[in-house]
């Protein structure tokens, strides 16, 4: 099999996986993660993108027994930027309830009923993932590709084909918000206008706020990026400003449900926010409370010194999470909120061993979110009292979940 090849076949698909794909397996037994499907049904014809000894990936080109809930992708460029966009929105959120489950029972966590005997169980579920009307034209930040068209002699934009550096022009997408798509569209008119060259630009990238401002621009190959105009917005209650291309939220609505959710479960004086970024999450949660930020991007960091300005109850680090665990107390709820790859073992030992008062743990990776908490729950020091999933990607395989650990009282 060679990649970009299609290949005829008869894989029945399986379930889905935590990546987004469903997988199936060939003739041989070898597994298949195949882009654009659902379970149940048989893929006829596929594209091989990535070939290893164990497992391949592709994307289905035909099925056959297609899915009751399968639908009408809104955008021809679906499987470039939210490959979900072919089933029912509800049977979305299904999938992601059900996936969120089996990432933590693959973990050895369980919820209220134990079908392994070395799993701790848990006496909650999962909450309803929280959503809300707004499944498209939800994102604030958009990067686009430039692609020239030899035919029209005029640039488009473009996306990436899925498990390809080659270029996809697009007409239109349905993500990002109104604001952003027309600035885009307007600046390459701009281009065309002044017969510019798509490969001088790395990419265009654009941010709105809620009001619909828009910030950033085209990025020029081998050159500095250019200082686009700080955008403001106000979440909860309070103005925060950042960068277009900074540690910003993308779905600010389902954000602001997160934070409420969070918020409801402060209730120590001391609050310590790791893996900060501009302090969205702390300033918004613990107003009034003796709360550190640490962050360790410079950028981000600045931008959260602006944020504190009128915070005077609010202490920002310029430190690795990491290597800012004496700020770690007993009488104290910890809020994590770290990159895909989860927490450093450090940080979690050092959890372990202070046992603060509570743990509040945002992520954006189920999956690492899991195998830090099992270590956290093997001493019986803590329990899980609130996992709550946010739809914060629409039609996108991905999920950020909350979880709620407490102390046990008996500690």
């Amino acid at each position: 099999m060679k990649k970009g090849e299609s290949i005829a076949s008869n894989i029945k698909i399986e379930k889905l996986i935590p990546g987004g794909q469903g997988i199936g397996a060939l003739d041989d037994g070898k597994k298949v993660l195949l882009w654009n499907t659902l379970p149940g049904e048989t893929v006829t014809s596929w594209q091989l993108t990535r070939n290893k000894s164990s497992f391949a990936e592709g994307i289905a080109l035909a099925v056959t027994h297609t899915h009751t809930e399968r639908v009408t992708p809104k955008d021809e460029c679906y499987l470039s930027t939210s490959p979900w966009q072919i089933m029912n929105y509800h049977y979305e959120l299904t999938a992601k309830t059900d996936l969120l489950t089996e990432i933590f029972r693959q973990t050895k966590i369980e919820f209220q009923t134990s079908t392994r005997p070395d799993s701790i169980v848990c006496n909650i579920v999962p909450q309803k993932i929280q959503t809300n009307s707004q499944d498209y034209y939800y994102r604030n930040k958009m990067e686009y590709a430039l692609y020239y068209n030899n035919e029209t002699k005029l640039i488009q934009l473009a996306f990436h084909h899925r498990g390809s550096h080659r270029k996809l022009p697009i007409t239109g997408s349905s993500l990002e918000m109104p604001a952003i798509w027309k600035q885009a569209a307007s600046i390459v008119d701009q281009l065309n206008l002044n017969h510019d060259e798509a490969r001088r630009y790395q990419s265009l990238l654009l941010r709105a706020n809620q009001a619909g401002e828009v910030s950033g621009g085209l990025l020029e190959n081998g050159k500095p990026h250019p200082v686009f105009p700080e955008l403001g917005d106000t979440i909860l209650g309070d103005h925060y400003s950042y960068s277009h291309n900074g540690f910003f939220q993308i779905n600010i609505p389902i954000y602001e449900l997160a934070l409420r959710a969070i918020k409801s479960h402060i209730n120590t004086d001391q609050v310590l926010d790791l893996y900060a970024g501009v302090g969205t999450i702390g300033l918004s949660v613990a107003q009034e409370h003796n709360l550190t930020l640490v962050e360790c991007n410079k950028s981000a960091y600045q931008e959260m010194l602006q944020n504190c300005q009128t915070k005077p109850w609010a202490k920002p680090i310029l430190a690795k999470s990491e290597e800012a665990l004496e700020y770690i107390q007993t009488e104290q709820t910890v809020i994590l909120d770290p990159p895909r790859a989860g927490c450093q073992p450090s940080l979690i030992e050092k959890l372990k061993t202070v046992k603060p008062t509570k743990i509040i743990y945002l992520s954006c990776n189920p999956v690492t979110q899991a195998r830090d908490v099992r270590i956290l729950l093997e001493q019986n020091t803590y329990q899980i009292i609130e996992i709550t999933p946010f739809n914060f990607f629409p039609h996108t395989p991905h999920l950020e979940n909350l979880i709620i650990l407490e102390r046990k009282t008996h500690v």
